[in-house]
């Protein structure tokens, strides 16, 4: 009995003892629930729109993906801020610099570009002497090589069979009358007959029918004015010549340049084509006319070209020696690239977090320009990052997502993230643009609109002709304007879309910024047709989402073609102007 009441109590005091350890610790080592660390800690975003931000998972309430976790220690890009996406910034090629300064005791250079042109200084036309008909042409194509004495023709002339038998009748008088024969002698000189030609004509006791024509300089042939069977008159062109032994650099100077340039100046020539190569010259000429279209002179330079490497039509640039800026102190400056201009504005992109490829537009004060420099006299301060390289992409992406850009001023266009328009930019008026585009644009919207039909149907071979017939539609205009930024972006995404050849999915990562370019001019230019659609897909671009535009409301993606040719949906319509 003993035993059995020990038996219980110790199955007494070991339950007690289990219960404590299972209820009274977990009840110990409990902790109040609190949100806010547990929001922290697993935030979820959308990859298309990272200013989303949800304590959940769930769906993206603008474009109704399936949110992400957020990255850790990734900042959201503010109401005035754009947030670019590394893979974006390296397919666009954005480049960022420190703003420095620069003292006044450094060496300043202006970089201009222009083409190599004849120097018709040496240019001669070769012309026939006397009346006549050109029995034989030796001279008939353009890039002909020609060497002073080579013939170029042969003429039958009336006048001067007429002269030649003169010539022979005078000829056994030349005793007894020496100045009737120094006198038909003169008379074939004055047609330009050598002497030597004259005294085989006496030698010989015949008249030449058709006489040779001989080149009196050497030159490459530029221009064939004449046929054989032609009928000439004295001073008549057979042939234009053009030594090119020396050529023209001739350079395009922007009026902002004409108080930095005089004649006499050292530049330095260069040509993509001959890589490694340089010329030294001097200014020769520089043109007192402004063409008031590029709002530029020409300056020139005159380059020996012994080997004949130059060649007319060559693009090539220059580096001109300007001297010392004036001045006394360091000021700051940036380069010419990182500006954007709307005519009354000076704006650059500030990266506003160390680290973080989030960026801000801000409008800066410039000085003079120096060189490919601006002086800054407000609005930035040594040390900050800003886009050198690029800055209209960013523009438009800042567009594109309805923040304030060059044609957004205010930001308040932007769209409510939640309304599910994905904040595309507003249209705004044309008169902000060159006539150049203005002109161009119809037919450059046309040729991108071929470019995307393209891409939808997957014909590689199709989209590298479209894109080489919308590099041809861009108008050339100042690069330092804001039209001039995007028609150069444009470029470069287009080289780079050529030069893929007949990969499609690098053609359609290119065709994504050449879009988003497009889509920044279109919302201040309108469309040339109405009415036309700008369309977006969420599942482009690694999740990313991507934009183009369309004739047509039905989706046809040209990300995807036939694997998901229908992922999309109109974020906007442009009615036309």
């Amino acid at each position: 009995m003993k035993k059995a009441y020990i038996g219980i109590a110790a199955a007494l005091v070991a339950g007690l003892l289990l219960g404590y350890l299972i209820f009274g610790r977990s009840s110990s080592a409990e902790v109040p629930h609190n949100h806010e660390t547990e929001v922290e800690a697993g935030m979820w975003t959308c990859s298309m729109h990272p200013q989303v931000m949800q304590p959940q998972p769930g769906s993206c309430p603008i474009c109704g993906m399936d949110l992400i976790p957020a990255e850790t220690g990734e900042l959201q890009a503010g109401p005035d801020q754009i947030r670019m996406s590394a893979h974006a910034m390296a397919l666009a090629d954005i480049r960022t610099i420190q703003v420095g300064s620069q003292s006044p005791g450094t060496e300043q250079r202006i970089r201009l570009s222009g083409k190599v042109s004849e120097n018709t200084e040496a240019n001669r036309v070769q012309a026939s002497f006397f009346d006549g008909r050109i029995e034989k042409l030796q001279v008939n194509y353009v890039g002909q090589k020609v060497n002073e004495g080579q013939q170029l023709a042969s003429i039958y002339s009336p006048g001067l069979v007429a002269a030649q038998q003169e010539l022979l009748t005078a000829a056994p008088l030349k005793t007894e009358q020496p100045e009737l024969y120094r006198a038909v002698r003169n008379k074939l000189r004055n047609w330009k007959l050598t002497d030597a030609q004259i005294d085989r004509i006496e030698a010989s006791g015949q008249v030449r029918e058709a006489v040779p024509v001989y080149a009196t300089v050497s030159g490459t042939v530029t221009e064939v004015l004449t046929t054989e069977g032609d009928y000439v008159k004295a001073g008549q062109p057979i042939a234009r010549l053009s030594n090119l032994s020396t050529v023209w650099a001739e350079l395009d100077a922007y009026e902002r340049h004409l108080g930095q340039l005089s004649v006499g100046q050292s530049v330095r020539i260069q040509s993509k084509a001959l890589p490694g190569k340089q010329y030294q010259a001097r200014i020769s000429f520089i043109d007192p006319i402004l063409d008031t279209k590029t709002r530029t002179v020409t300056v020139r330079a005159t380059l020996e070209n012994p080997e004949g490497q130059l060649k007319p039509g060559m693009f090539i640039s220059g580096e001109i020696e300007t001297g010392v800026p004036q001045g006394a102190g360091k000021v700051l400056s940036i380069p010419a690239s990182a500006v954007l201009w709307t005519g009354e504005r000076s704006l650059v992109y500030v990266r506003t977090t160390p680290g973080q490829p989030v960026f801000e537009m801000r409008e800066v004060r410039l000085g003079e320009r120096s060189g490919e420099e601006y002086a800054v006299l407000e609005g930035l301060e040594a040390g900050e990052d800003i886009v050198a390289q690029g800055a209209f992409t960013v523009d438009a992406a800042a567009q594109l997502q309805g923040k304030k850009s060059m044609m957004n001023r205010s930001g308040e266009g932007a769209a409510d993230p939640h309304a599910g328009h994905g904040g595309m930019p507003s249209q705004a008026g044309v008169g902000t643009w060159p006539e150049g585009l203005r002109a161009a644009y119809p037919k450059l919207l046309k040729q991108y609109l071929n470019l995307k039909d393209a891409l939808v149907a997957s014909q590689a071979s199709d989209a590298n002709e479209a894109a080489s017939d919308l590099r041809k539609a861009l108008p050339e205009i100042g690069a330092t304007s804001p039209a001039g930024e995007a028609m150069a972006a444009m470029r470069q995404h287009l080289d780079r879309l050529l030069a893929a050849g007949g990969d499609l999915e690098r053609q359609r990562a290119e065709f994504q910024q050449i879009s988003n370019v497009l889509i920044g001019l279109g919302g201040e230019m309108g469309s040339a047709e109405a009415p036309l659609y700008v369309q977006f897909c969420p599942m482009a671009d690694d999740f990313k989402g991507a934009y183009w535009v369309s004739r047509e409301p039905e989706i046809r993606n040209p990300y995807f073609g036939d694997a998901m040719l229908t992922c999309g949906e109109v974020r906007q319509t442009w009615k036309g102007e």
